[in-house]
C-alpha cells in the first residue's frame, strides 16, 4: 500500500504480472541448476551464495512482493535440493536450520533494503522531473502576453503530468468561466465552488474528500484567477496534489501579471488621450483668441467708423477680417482631422480598402490642388504600367493633398511628387515621394515633426499658422495601410517625403469594376 509520500500505485497488466513471476522463477531455477551442476566442486556456502545472486537480483529488478517470495523461494530450494537430508524440507542438524535461517533474513533484508533504495530513487526522479517541470513551464509563461497562450501551456502541463481528463477555466470579469469548458455541469459547478472558496477540494484535502477528482484554485483568496480539476487520481498521492497546486500558483502568477499589463496599457492610454485632449483644447482656445479678437475689432471699426475711414483703410481692415477668418476655417480643419485621426489610429485596417490605380489617385489629387497652386508650382512624374495597390483611395488623397499643401506652406520653389515602384523580383513596393525647396529640417526634429501639435522650426512660406495635426494624420494612415512616411533632407537643398506602401504581387486578373 502506498504512503502519503509515494505515487499511487495502479494494477499491473495481465502480461506484466506473467512476466514478473516468470522472472522469479527463472531466476530461482538458474540458482538450483547452477548448484546442481557445481554439486561436485563447490561447498554448501558456495551454493547457498548461488541463491543470494538470485535474490539480490530479484531485489533490484521486482517490486516489493515478488522480491519477498523470490527470498522465500530461494530458502525453500535451497533446503530441498542441497541441505541434508537432500530431496526433503527436513533439517537434519541445528547448524543447518540457523543457516537457512540467517539466509533467510539476509534474502528478507536484502529484498527490503532494496525495495526501499528503489522506492527512493523514483521518488527522486519523478521530483526532478516535476522540478524540470515547473522551470520549463515559468520559462515559458514568462514570454506570454495573453491569457489564451496560458490557458494553453497550462492544460500542456497538467495533460503531461496528470492521467485526468483535465479541465482548466480562467475567471472572466463578469464571474464566468472560460475555457472551452464542454464538461458536465458537476464538473463546473466544483469549479466555481472552488474559486469561491480559493482552496483545494478533493480526496484528502479535507473538503469534499468523496470526489474523484481534484479541484485546484488558480490563486489566493480575493485574487483567484480561475480553477483547474483533475479527475481520477489517489487520495494518497500528497505529491501529486503538491505539483498540481505548484503548477496552478504559476498560471495564477502570468494570469495576474497579464492583467496588470492590460489594466496599465489601459490606464496610460486613457492618460494619453486626456493629455492630448487638453493640449488640443489649450491650443485651440489660445489661437481662436487672437483672430476672433481681430475680427472683432475690424468688424467694430468699420461699423462704428466705416464713413470715417479712407478706402486704404477699410480695405485693411476686410483683409485682416478675410485673413483671421481663413485661419479660423483651418483651425476647424485641423479639428476634424484630429478626429479622424483618432479613428484611423484605433482601425485595425481600412474598411474602404480595393484595387486601386495610383495615377488615378494622384491626377484626383492634383485636380483638387489647382486652386491652392495658381503659381503651378507643383510637377508630377507618374511613369505608366505602375501595378495597382490595395488601398483606400480617399485616405492616400488625403495623405498626397497634405503633404502638397503642406509644402504649398512651408516653402518656396518648385514641388515635385514622384511615384515609382521597385521591381517585384527586387521588393514589391510603392514610393511616392513630394520633394520641395524649403528649409532642410534638422535630423533631431524629422520624427518630432510627425507627433500631434509638432510643428518645423521654420516659419510658414506665407505666415501660415496650424495646430500641426496634418503630419500626424499622414502617418497614421500610411501605417494602417503597412506603409512607412518618413522625412529627409534632399543632397541638394530641401524636404522629401517619401511614402511607402506594400504591393502585392498577386495582381486582379481581368477589368477592375
Amino acid at each position: 500500500m502506498p504512503t502519503p509520500s509515494t505515487p499511487p500505485q495502479r494494477s499491473a497488466p495481465l502480461h506484466q504480472k506473467l512476466r514478473t513471476w516468470g522472472l522469479v522463477a527463472a531466476l530461482i531455477a538458474a540458482a538450483t541448476l547452477g548448484g546442481l551442476a557445481l554439486d561436485q566442486r563447490i561447498s554448501l556456502t558456495s551454493q547457498a551464495m548461488l541463491y543470494v545472486l538470485a535474490v539480490v537480483l530479484a531485489s533490484y529488478a521486482l517490486p516489493p512482493l515478488p522480491s519477498v517470495v523470490c527470498a522465500v523461494a530461494a530458502v525453500t530450494a535451497f533446503n530441498f535440493f542441497f541441505v541434508p537430508p537432500r530431496f526433503t524440507f527436513a533439517v537434519d542438524s541445528q547448524e543447518h536450520l540457523i543457516a537457512l535461517l540467517a539466509m533467510l533474513v539476509v534474502a528478507l533484508a536484502i529484498s527490503h533494503l532494496a525495495a526501499r533504495l528503489r522506492r527512493e530513487t523514483l521518488l527522486a526522479s519523478q521530483s526532478a522531473q516535476r522540478a524540470e517541470q515547473l522551470q520549463a513551464l515559468a520559462s515559458e509563461l514568462a514570454g506570454t502576453t495573453t491569457a489564451d497562450a496560458v490557458v494553453a501551456l497550462g492544460q500542456a502541463a497538467l495533460d503531461a503530468r496528470f492521467d485526468g481528463p483535465n479541465t482548466l477555466a480562467i475567471l472572466r470579469p463578469d464571474g464566468t468561466l472560460d475555457g472551452g469548458l464542454a464538461t458536465l455541469a458537476k464538473v463546473k459547478d466544483g469549479l466555481h465552488s472552488c474559486i469561491r472558496e480559493a482552496a483545494t477540494l478533493g480526496p484528502g484535502t479535507g473538503r469534499w474528500p468523496g470526489l474523484n477528482a481534484w479541484y485546484v484554485p488558480m490563486g489566493s483568496a480575493g485574487q483567484v484567477e480561475g480553477a483547474v480539476c483533475i479527475e481520477n487520481i489517489s487520495a494518497v498521492d500528497s505529491v501529486g496534489r503538491e505539483h498540481a497546486q505548484a503548477l496552478c500558483a504559476l498560471l495564477a502568477q502570468s494570469l495576474s501579471r497579464i492583467r496588470m499589463a492590460d489594466a496599465m496599457l489601459a490606464s496610460q492610454a486613457e492618460v494619453h488621450r486626456q493629455q492630448i485632449q487638453s493640449t488640443f483644447l489649450a491650443a485651440v482656445s489660445h489661437d481662436l483668441r487672437t483672430p476672433l479678437a481681430a475680427v472683432v475689432g475690424a468688424a467694430s471699426a468699420l461699423q462704428s467708423q466705416g464713413d470715417k475711414l479712407g478706402a486704404a483703410e477699410r480695405a485693411r481692415l476686410l483683409g485682416s477680417i478675410a485673413s483671421e477668418a481663413a485661419y479660423l476655417s483651418n483651425l476647424t480643419e485641423n479639428t476634424l482631422q484630429l478626429v479622424q485621426m483618432t479613428q484611423v489610429a484605433q482601425a485595425a485596417a481600412p474598411q474602404q480598402r480595393g484595387w486601386e490605380s495610383m495615377e488615378e489617385i494622384v491626377g484626383a489629387v492634383l485636380g483638387r490642388m489647382r486652386l491652392r497652386d495658381q503659381n503651378h508650382r507643383i510637377s508630377a512624374q507618374v511613369p505608366k504600367g505602375l501595378p495597382l495597390i490595395e488601398v483606400d483611395p480617399v485616405l492616400i488623397a488625403q495623405l498626397l493633398s497634405n503633404l502638397l499643401d503642406n509644402a504649398l506652406q512651408y516653402s518656396p520653389g518648385p514641388i515635385v511628387l514622384q511615384v515609382q515602384a521597385t521591381p517585384a523580383e527586387l521588393a514589391s513596393e510603392m514610393q511616392v515621394r513630394v520633394k520641395d525647396r524649403g528649409t532642410p529640417i534638422s535630423a533631431a526634429l524629422q520624427e518630432q515633426i510627425f507627433r500631434p501639435y509638432a510643428r518645423g522650426d521654420q516659419g510658414g512660406a506665407n505666415g501660415a499658422r496650424g495646430a500641426g495635426l496634418g503630419l500626424a494624420l499622414c502617418r497614421a494612415i500610411a501605417t494602417v495601410h503597412g506603409g512607412t512616411l518618413t522625412l529627409t533632407q534632399r543632397p541638394s537643398g530641401g524636404n522629401c517625403f517619401t511614402l511607402r506602401l506594400p504591393v502585392n504581387p498577386q495582381q486582379p486578373q481581368g477589368e477592375l469594376p
